[in-house]
Parts: C-alpha cells; sequence; structure tokens
C-alpha cells in the first residue's frame, strides 16, 4: 500500500462540507467587498519567491519544495498567494487598469515545515490583496473584512494584535536600533537570529526560540522609530478601527515572516489551537510590485489558514452549518420499480432536488437502512402496486408519517 505522504491531509466526503461552508463564506464577504477572485498557478519560477518572500526568510531558505523540472528550470510550489497575485499584476498590466485592484484568492500552498496541530506541508489559504491604495483606509477596510468574516462563520475567540514596521525611509533608523541592542547578545542568540542580524534585524524580534524571545522582550520598540508619515498613518489606521468596533491591541514584535511588509502588519490570533496560534496574517507592502519590476505600486493583504480555521471552530465549538442531506431516496422493490425509481430521480435532479437510488441491488429493507445512513429527509416506495397505480408511498424520516405522492406531482411535492 502507498501511503499519503507526511505532512499531507486527505479531506474525507464526510469532512468536506466544513471546506465548503468557509469557502462559500468567504466568496460571500469577497463580493460584499466588490472582489474578484484571481487563480495563480500553483508553481512558479523559484525567482519570483526569492525576490518576492526574501532571502532572509525561513521560507526561502529552509520551506520551499524547489526542483528542476525537464527543460532545467528552477520551479517552486508556491508557499504563500501573494507574490504570485503580486505576478500576475504586474504581467498582465493590471496597473494600467482601474484602480484599486482588489482580488481575492482560495489556494493551496506548500511548505516544507516539521507537521503539528495547525501546521502542515500542504494547506490551504482565502488570501485578499488591495494593489493601488497608499491611503490607511485600504488597510482598515482589509482589517475590517477579515473580522466580519470571522463574526460571521461565528468566531469571536480571536483577538487582532497590530504593529507598524515603518517604510523605507524610516526602517534605517528602526534597524540600527534592534541591531545595537542585540550586538552584545549574538553569542546567546540561535544561529537563525545571527544571521538576520546584517540582513534584517527587524526578524530577530519575532524569533519562536524561547531563549531568544527572552532577550527580544526588552529590544527597543520599532514604533518609537516611524517617520511621520508613517506614524500618521498608523494614528489614522487605528482611530478608524475604534471608530468601527474593532478591538485590538499593540504587539511591538509582530514583524510577519515575509522581508515584502511595511508599515502596517496584523495578526488575527487564538489561544485554542495550540502553538500555531496565529490565524491570519497580513499587512501592508508598498515596495513588492516594484521589486518584481513593476511600477512603485502601494498594496495591503491578508491571508487566512483554513486548516487551523477549522481546527479553531472544531476547538470552540462553533458550528459549520448543516451538513448537506439527500432530499429524497427512492427505493425499488423490484426490477420494474427500480426502473421507474430511477427514472423519477433523474426526473428530480434536473429540477435541482437531491436525490439518491440504489446500485447494489439491495433487498428493500436494506434500502431503508442505506437511507437512513445518507440522512435522507424522505423515501419513496415503488412497488408492483405503486407502479401499477402510477404513485410511489412516500415516508418523512423524521415525523414517521406516510403519504401517497403521484409520479407526476413528484417534482412539486419534494420542492
Amino acid at each position: 500500500m502507498v501511503n499519503i505522504p507526511k505532512g499531507t491531509k486527505d479531506v474525507l466526503p464526510a469532512d468536506s462540507y466544513r471546506w465548503q461552508y468557509i469557502e462559500g463564506a468567504a466568496r460571500k464577504i469577497a463580493a460584499r467587498y466588490a472582489l474578484k477572485e484571481v487563480r495563480t498557478p500553483t508553481f512558479e519560477h523559484t525567482e519570483l519567491f526569492n525576490r518576492g518572500v526574501g532571502d532572509t526568510t525561513d521560507i526561502v531558505n529552509k520551506e520551499m519544495y524547489t526542483f528542476l523540472d525537464k527543460g532545467g528550470r528552477s520551479v517552486t510550489l508556491k508557499p504563500e498567494g501573494t507574490a504570485g497575485v503580486a505576478r500576475t499584476f504586474i504581467e498582465n498590466g493590471m496597473a494600467g487598469g482601474v484602480l484599486p485592484a482588489k482580488m481575492y484568492y482560495l489556494t493551496p500552498a506548500f511548505r516544507y515545515e516539521r507537521p503539528q496541530a495547525g501546521r502542515l506541508r500542504e494547506f490551504h489559504q482565502f488570501g485578499v490583496e488591495f494593489f493601488g491604495a497608499s491611503a490607511p483606509e485600504a488597510d482598515a477596510e482589509l482589517i475590517l473584512l477579515v473580522d466580519s468574516f470571522l463574526r460571521e462563520l461565528g468566531i469571536s475567540s480571536l483577538s487582532l494584535r497590530l504593529n507598524s514596521i515603518g517604510c523605507k525611509h524610516c526602517r534605517p533608523k528602526s534597524n540600527e536600533a534592534p541591531r545595537d541592542y542585540f550586538r552584545p547578545h549574538l553569542s546567546e542568540l540561535c544561529e537563525t537570529c545571527r544571521s538576520r542580524f546584517e540582513k534584517n534585524p527587524l526578524r530577530m524580534l519575532d524569533c519562536k526560540e524561547e531563549g531568544c524571545r527572552q532577550i527580544a522582550a526588552g529590544a527597543p520598540r520599532i514604533l518609537d522609530y516611524l517617520c511621520d508619515d508613517c506614524a500618521s498613518h498608523f494614528e489614522s489606521l487605528k482611530a478608524m478601527l475604534t471608530e468601527n468596533g474593532v478591538r485590538y491591541e499593540i504587539d511591538p514584535n509582530i514583524v510577519r515572516g515575509l522581508d515584502y511588509y511595511s508599515k502596517t502588519v496584523f495578526e488575527f490570533v487564538s489561544t485554542a489551537i495550540g502553538a500555531q496560534g496565529t490565524v491570519c496574517g497580513g499587512g501592508r507592502y508598498d515596495t513588492l510590485i516594484e521589486n518584481l519590476g513593476g511600477s512603485p505600486t502601494p498594496a495591503v493583504g491578508f491571508a487566512v489558514g483554513i486548516e487551523r480555521l477549522i481546527l479553531l471552530m472544531q476547538n470552540t465549538g462553533v458550528p459549520f452549518g448543516e451538513e448537506p442531506t439527500v432530499t429524497v431516496y427512492l427505493a425499488g422493490m423490484d426490477e420494474p420499480s427500480r426502473k421507474k425509481a430511477f427514472a423519477i430521480a433523474q426526473e428530480l435532479r434536473r429540477n435541482g432536488i437531491s436525490a439518491e437510488i440504489d446500485l447494489m441491488g439491495r433487498s428493500i429493507k436494506a434500502q431503508f437502512k442505506y437511507a437512513g445512513k445518507t440522512g435522507a429527509k424522505y423515501v419513496a416506495v415503488i412497488g408492483s402496486n405503486e407502479l401499477e397505480n402510477g404513485v410511489m408511498s412516500v415516508k418523512n424520516m423524521s415525523t414517521s408519517t406516510s403519504e401517497t405522492v403521484a409520479f407526476p406531482d413528484a417534482v412539486k411535492y419534494f420542492k
């Protein structure tokens, strides 16, 4: 037997309705905010992620699934959604269209990580990207979109954590301050933090190693080094969130794990799913399009981990809506009756009604048992007498009551 690869997971038919429920909610909220769906390839040229995500990130250095194709080209399974959407924006000349370009995606992504609860090597994201809007209103709208999406799913146990990491104008000062702070502690830090010291010292604030976290707790706050524009942007964002009833806390250690972020960064975090508590992360990335070869274009976005969302809902008892069930099971007692049941099932299905029939040659008793397992609301029995009289005996499975329905009335009855 060939087993499933480590770090991947089957979504069984009995569980797929949970995914459909969340994906349906994502599409509804996207439509409400006037977003259109974008679909990008599962793999891209490796250079896209090296330039876009950043060569100081764990994703690029340790986690990407990269290989040579048969033409000798280096390609990578996408480890996140933003870089691919940014490439799409540039390559298809969307900067010359209507701005802001507001897009969403539902996509698989791939990272070679140690599997654990809430962390898989193949995972799925609901993501949103706005291109072309530099105002803090765009940041606020994006965060309000996430907040509305989570609330409509029935999730109220998440906390919003907010920070600003500055822009290319104030970043030199905000980089030098943590360097000065961490320099005396370099020998105590992990290898990853030491490698980030020169290239991207802000990422040292986000290290998950406990010893590094303790040292980072006393580091200077990035917020104290923001330029006037970044500080004003952040204050406006906070004011809009407060005015719209969104609660948040400032977390000066949030920098996110990708190099393209600037100004606003945020996370929606839970304590109900173990160590992998970040369910949604996002922020502003005003230099990404330019870094990938496009014209300077402000942008802001987020991604929600669907597996983590499902885990959170399961752990906190949030329902996934009603599991879809069969409306009617048509049970035939003999060969002519089975043929009639088959024909009526097709007519019901053509009219949008869920119908099921026997495909296994079961006895009538076994058909009733199977109908119960499918959760069918009704069982319609057709035997020789029913066939002769042009009717079926319909049993309501929840009330155990029965009535006779003529064949021509089946669609009207079950609708």
